[in-house]
């Protein structure tokens, strides 16, 4: 039975290109995730985009003395290339500043204030006597109030993970002057009521037992203990304007408006493909599964921010009353560090997307992050470990199992797969093996157990080359071809079934080894680069699109006398010269590449 899939994916800020932990936090997890999905014939929709608007933009902006918008759509573009190089397959990788994005948030806040969930306080901020403003919470430092980290942010401290309070920092300074005295002075904001769906929340969590992971489960239960009123809207003159007379020197919070996009992307996903209601499939089905892709520091927001969001504005757009479809799972990633230390923009401690991208191939890139993905605790990216895992597992297990026995067949047997009489009962055990990953696999990957779904392939990988070392055809080509015939063939339906296997991880060189076994087509389908028309301005965005994707997750029919296609390296051996190199770039300057 054919299933709605939603896999929503954390959106990025844009003050800056990706890295491995963008990489490993959500994204590759979630396009593994929808890859397996759109293989078993289900309707997924994956989404994301660039975040736009927020104090992160204006705090890299005015240090470059550039505009916000000039900054947001250069890391827009750059976010589309690089993700496009690494194959995030995106339905729709779009950004906050749309004006779908921006009218869909407005009228959010429209009805929430409607049907009572929003409050007006008055709240205590930070004043800058230097700048003669309110001082954003990104623009404020100081030490925190729940582990003493010195320099956490006034929104979250990145050290314990807890959200901030800016007015309680202790000792809180202004980021860019710290000589600016910070004044403690009213304002009035709007305040999602967050307790009043506290037992809504509770009963949803008890439907998640046993799903959501139990580190994700702990951290919402706990913060949910002592949720109170949120402020939505803040002093700033960058973002998406507060619907109401009298509130125009103030925009929403961006906390609060960029998790709307999973809901946004999906009716400009609809829009754009000429269906306008496609995404009620989605979010007014209650058989729909939603998955969102995220790093840990990003939990709260997922498990009960949004879900208070989306019960407050149930039958939006559609009846009024009808439930709008909660998440199913938060399968949240904890951090990869970076040789052993977290990491630091600041200190450039960091393996930015786009320079590895200059250096290495995608799936070399994906195979070494997917076994590294910190699904139960940090992981770390470890250059040496990088150089072993490509060579002596990709290319030593993979890459050389398809070369030789594709490379023979092609030779010995006229460019083509072998015919044979009878498979022996070690063939037929193989194969039965190999074919047992599309259940034990893709259960897993149900599971979202990514890291465990990855090492069970490429254990049956392994279980070929034991075979293909017993029975040794490269000998028994000499005193019996018959018995090569069988074995080859053998090994080349096994190649094609691991083939299938390995292509959510692997969609790159899954596809070359689908052309090297004679097939035509694509497993997937297209990933490109469109520019979209509205009324004011145009914007690009990453899309998906799987009209030509021919793969499923099924056995293989490999056929006796297919014509091979002459096998080309899969993957190019890394000298190791490469991980001193690498370590070098470790907190030195950077130059931003070219894409």
């Amino acid at each position: 039975m054919t299933e709605f899939i939603h896999v929503s994916v954390a959106w990025p800020y844009a003050n800056g290109d990706l890295h491995v932990g963008h990489l490993a936090g959500a994204y590759l997890p979630a396009d593994i995730f929808a890859r397996y999905h759109r293989l078993k014939g289900n309707k997924v929709l994956m989404v994301s985009g660039s975040d736009s608007h927020g104090t992160p933009i204006l705090v890299e902006s005015n240090k470059r003395s550039m505009s916000a918008r000039a900054l947001f759509e250069h890391y827009h573009e750059r976010f589309l290339k690089t993700q496009q190089a690494l194959g995030i397959s995106y339905d729709l990788f779009t950004h906050t500043d749309t004006e779908n994005h921006h009218r869909i948030a407005q009228d959010f806040f429209k009805l929430l204030l409607e049907r009572g969930y929003l409050i007006a306080q008055t709240q205590t901020l930070l004043f800058s006597e230097l700048e003669q403003r309110f001082l954003p919470d990104r623009f404020i430092e100081g030490e925190c109030y729940f582990c003493g980290y010195k320099n956490a942010r006034g929104d979250q401290c990145d050290n314990c993970g807890n959200l901030i309070d800016p007015i309680k920092l202790i000792n809180p300074r202004s980021k860019e002057n710290p000589d600016d005295r910070l004044i403690p002075r009213e304002t009035e904001h709007y305040f999602l009521d967050l307790p009043q769906f506290v037992r809504q929340i509770e009963a949803y969590f008890d439907t998640k037992e046993g799903i959501w992971r139990s580190a994700v489960m702990n951290f919402s239960r706990n913060f949910l203990k002592d949720v109170r009123p949120r402020p939505i809207t803040r002093d700033i003159d960058w973002g998406i304007e507060v619907p109401l007379a009298g509130w125009e020197s103030k925009k929403m919070y961006v906390w609060f408006e960029a998790v709307m996009g999973y809901f946004t992307a999906s009716v400009e996903w609809a829009h754009n493909n000429g269906t306008p209601d496609a995404w009620k499939d989605y979010w007014y089905n209650p058989n729909a599964r939603i998955y969102n892709f995220i790093g840990k520091d990003n939990i709260p927001f997922h498990t009960v921010i949004w879900q208070a969001e989306l019960m407050g504005v149930a039958g939006i757009y559609h009846d009024g009353q009808t439930p709008l479809t909660l998440p199913y799972d938060v399968p949240a990633n904890e951090f990869m560090n970076i040789e052993g230390e977290q990491f630091s923009k600041s200190r450039n401690w960091a393996v930015w997307l786009p320079d590895i991208l200059q250096r290495y191939q995608p799936d070399a890139i994906r195979y070494y992050v997917a076994r590294s993905i910190p699904e139960t605790h940090d992981s770390d990216f470890d250059w040496g470990v990088f150089l072993t895992c490509v060579n002596n597992e990709l290319l030593a297990t993979w890459g050389n199992l398809v070369n030789r026995v594709a490379g023979f067949a092609y030779k010995r047997f006229n460019g083509c797969v072998p015919t044979y009489d009878a498979l022996t009962s070690a063939d037929e055990l193989l194969l039965a093996r190999i074919e047992s990953g599309f259940e034990t696999v893709g259960a897993l990957l149900e599971r979202v157990r990514l890291r465990e779904a990855l090492l069970t392939a490429m254990g049956l990988a392994k279980e070929v080359n034991v075979y293909l070392d017993e029975r040794a055809p490269w000998k028994t080509i000499k005193t019996d071809p018959t018995d090569t015939a069988r074995s080859i063939y053998t090994a080349l339906r096994a190649i094609d079934n691991l083939k299938i296997l390995l292509a959510p991880f692997l969609p790159f060189s899954s596809q070359q080894v689908h052309e090297i076994l004679g097939y035509d087509g694509q497993l997937f389908g297209d990933l490109n680069i469109v520019t979209y028309h509205e009324r004011e301005r145009s914007h690009q965005a990453l899309v998906y699109d799987g009209t030509r994707a021919i793969g499923k997750w099924t056995k293989s029919a490999l056929p006796p006398g297919q014509p091979l296609r002459e096998p080309q390296p899969l993957y190019t051996k890394l000298d190791e010269e490469v991980v001193d190199l690498e370590r070098t770039f470790l907190g030195q300057p950077r130059q931003e590449p070219v894409l």
